[in-house]
């Protein structure tokens, strides 16, 4: 095979002459390219490390700081030195060793480079006070006050210049610890629309007496821990949240997104896959160099989470799995109809053509070879319960042929699976072919994704395209941004010709390298498989484009797009289940170091009020309306800043069982199921898709399970001024949920709050 040979350097045998040595001069080529390539990405990380490091200032500045001040010594008549050398002199004899020019030059570099290091510190705690003032946030849509617009100015100005990925990473406030009482008040807040009073008045007691008692002394540990780490929250968060679940990550944890819905670039399923690939690696490049360049608003924002986005998985152990990243990686992992195999990424010292990728993902869809025992099904494993697969992996998989097929898979740069079935929008058969194609993405057949990989790219048949990205490394809106650069280079910067990738073959690649394995644990994989099984069959996906108005009609109304729809979503649910119930909104807290995520509780009063009313006056309701969306706008910006409730009790509970203390209170609260679990996906770079022009040319988002066994899983993105796609979960199981009784629910409720404007009226 040609890879067996290319693998080989030299070629030796002995002779009665001596050891005749004969030199692959292609092979020891492909190993000179292949350092090279190593030590300029090392170089390369090295110079942002230090760019990084140094920001906002930067080596000219550093230049004309030291010129600038041993010119102006010059023109004083100054010692440059201020003294220094003269002091030494006392102690040490400088002047046998250097000349008095050249103490002047050394003295003039040391205190011009202190002075430089003191204006980058000045410059990096000024914007790091500024960064740490959020008034900005309750501007009006639409207008900007005086002083955030003076704030702007001052940030931008104390920013630098050219910042890159992990520039502000130095100058991001801590998120800070809000004070018991604030958080045990919201929470009561929260929670009164959802109690009888008897219930509300009984946990406001227990509030009361951990606010008195216990709290504090939680609060004092919080609060230590908030000076000595970046952030407080993250690394218990990605712990005990995602890490210890023992039960399977599959539907649990893992998420999905969507490939276009109604533009189909290429129906050649390894074309979309080369040019996805190709895109996907073009990202790492930039992810390495640090060209990504994170703004909301014109706020920087913490690139902490990038930093797993590759190279990265899920490592499974009997009581707490484990991150492991690599910091480089070559190759990819493929799948194909139970077949494993290690695709290289590079060649001559660079990255593949998508063409070339196209050509390596022909020769594994045409390979007729058999999966070997147990190996269509392997990746059960990373399905299942968690405990099993670490079991069967340190039993199976820590030695030989099994451990370096392993390593393959764990250390590539992500995995793709060429998929043999075909899913897309059907427009005969609208529901079904997106309910199904969802259910795919999700969990496939639950042996066909590395579900403890950063994420797995999944290319179907019929070239359509997806992701399923694990949760613990990152939130959803990272892998969103590799997912809108690829989407935005697919079809139009790479393109197609005659529906292959634009290109050439290459006639000398190695191929693909097939894994080998030796498998005796296929009863645990059977075993993980049922478990998974089953989980997967109970999913009841839904989803459904809207495209009766989008947020340009919710503008011209003067409301928050996410606020109308989230009382759409609670007004949905009360007709949908003649309750309320605790609801979950996922909110980012990535304006502080090493942020992730805040909870916004979406149930509030007035919402209550407003769902609940059996006022008929529109006037009325609309007021109740309006109060009801502003609540939910001061509750997200709460939680934006650092001010929300969820994560501080979750922390102030770690705490408590660290110390050996029972909370009635934090018990309670952290038992308390989330059945409504809500989470809006944004178009981060919206320059890259003409939405006004082609709407179509984005993603149509994506999706998780349900959080809770009785409960909705609810994700959502705004397309462009016209359309807003759902994804809705629940469980075939319970009695009490029917995604598509939901959808429905969802598109009246979003009908009924629009009419309560009267915009037609208005219009005339």
């Amino acid at each position: 095979m040609a890879e067996a040979h290319q693998a080989v350097a030299f070629q030796f045998t002995v002779t009665p002459d001596g050891i005749d040595l004969q030199l692959c001069h292609e092979a020891l080529r492909q190993i000179y390219l292949s350092g090279l390539h190593s030590w300029k990405k090392r170089f390369i990380r090295f110079k942002n490390g230090v760019m990084t490091g140094v920001y906002p200032g930067s080596p000219g500045g550093f230049m004309v700081v030291v010129v600038s001040y041993m010119s102006y010594s010059k023109y004083q008549q100054l010692d440059p030195s201020l003294g220094m050398f003269a002091k030494l002199g006392q102690h040490i004899p400088i002047s046998q060793y250097m000349s008095t020019d050249s103490q002047r030059i050394v003295g003039g570099v040391l205190v011009g480079t202190g002075l430089w290091v003191t204006i980058i510190m000045i410059m990096r705690n000024v914007l790091k006070c500024l960064l740490s003032w959020h008034g900005w946030m309750h501007a009006r849509h639409g207008s900007v006050s005086w002083s955030a617009r003076l704030w702007m100015i001052l940030v931008k100005v104390f920013s630098g210049r050219k910042p890159m990925l992990y520039s502000f990473q130095n100058s991001l406030p801590r998120l800070p610890v809000p004070s018991v009482k604030d958080t045990c008040k919201r929470y009561l807040e929260s929670v009164r629309p959802l109690m009888e009073d008897e219930q509300y008045e009984r946990m406001k007691g227990l509030a009361k007496e951990f606010e008195k008692n216990l709290g504090p002394r939680l609060q004092w540990y919080l609060k230590l821990k908030s000076w000595w780490a970046s952030n407080y929250v993250s690394d218990w968060w990605e712990e005990y949240i995602y890490l210890r679940g023992r039960g399977p990550i599959m539907v649990n944890s893992n998420y999905y997104a969507m490939d276009f819905l109604y533009v189909f670039p290429t129906n050649i399923q390894a074309a979309r896959a080369g040019n996805a690939i190709h895109a996907i690696m073009l990202y790492r490049r930039k992810l390495d160099r640090g060209q990504i360049y994170l703004l909301a608003n014109k706020v920087p924002l913490c690139s902490a989470q990038w930093e797993r986005m590759f190279n990265t998985t899920r490592i499974p152990g009997l009581e707490t799995d484990t991150g492991r990243h690599m910091n480089e990686s070559k190759h990819i992992a493929v799948y194909h109809k139970g077949r494993y195999f290690k695709v290289w990424m590079f060649y001559d010292g660079r990255l593949l053509l998508p063409r070339e990728i196209e050509q390596q993902m022909e020769r594994i869809l045409a390979d007729q070879s058999e999966p070997l025992p147990g190996e269509e099904r392997l990746a059960a494993l990373t399905a299942g319960e968690r405990t099993p697969w670490a079991s069967a992996r340190e039993t199976y998989f820590s030695r030989g042929k099994n451990k370096q097929s392993l390593d393959a898979i764990e250390k590539a740069a992500f995995v793709v699976t060429l998929d043999d079935t075909e899913q897309c929008y059907d427009s005969n058969n609208p529901v079904k072919s997106l309910d199904r194609y969802a259910k795919s993405l999700l969990h496939g057949k639950c042996y066909d994704r590395w579900f403890d990989k950063s994420f797995n790219l999944i290319v179907f048949k019929n070239a359509t395209m997806g992701l399923n990205a694990e949760h613990s490394w990152a939130d959803a809106p990272i892998i969103g941004h590799l997912w809108e650069h690829v989407l935005s280079m697919d079809p139009v910067k790479l393109g197609y010709e005659d529906g292959h990738c634009r290109g050439e073959p290459h006639p000398n690649m190695p191929g693909p390298q097939r894994l080998q394995w030796d498998l005796p644990c296929q009863e645990v994989i059977q075993s993980s498989l049922t478990v998974a099984r089953s989980l997967a069959d109970d999913v009841d996906c839904h989803i459904f484009p809207f495209s009766d108005f989008g947020k340009g009609l919710i503008k011209k109304c003067r409301t928050s797009p996410d606020a109308f729809i989230q009382i759409a979503l609670q007004l949905a649910h009360y007709r949908d289940k003649g309750k309320f119930c605790l609801t979950y909104e996922a909110s980012m807290t990535r304006l502080f170091r090493e942020g992730r995520t805040e909870t916004v509780r979406s149930c509030t009063m007035e919402t209550f009020a407003d769902c609940n009313s059996s006022i008929h006056i529109i006037e009325e309701r609309l007021m109740l309306l309006k109060q009801a969306a502003e609540k939910h706008q001061n509750m997200y910006r709460l939680a934006m800043t650092g001010q929300g409730i969820d994560r501080h009790l979750f922390c102030l509970y770690v705490v408590s069982k660290y110390l050996g203390e029972d909370s009635a209170f934090l018990k309670e609260v952290l038992s308390e199921p989330w059945r409504l679990s809500t989470s809006q996906t944004p178009v981060q770079q919206t320059e890259l898709f003409d939405l006004v022009k082609h709407p179509e040319y984005v993603s149509s988002g994506g999706g998780f399970g349900p959080v809770a066994n009785d409960g909705y899983g609810v994700s959502y993105i705004i397309v462009g001024e016209n359309l807003i796609n759902f994804h809705i979960s629940s469980k075939h199981s319970s009695p009490e949920t029917d995604s598509h009784r939901f959808g429905t629910n969802i598109r009246q409720a979003m009908l009924d709050i629009l009419a309560l404007f009267q915009l037609d009226n208005k219009a005339k």
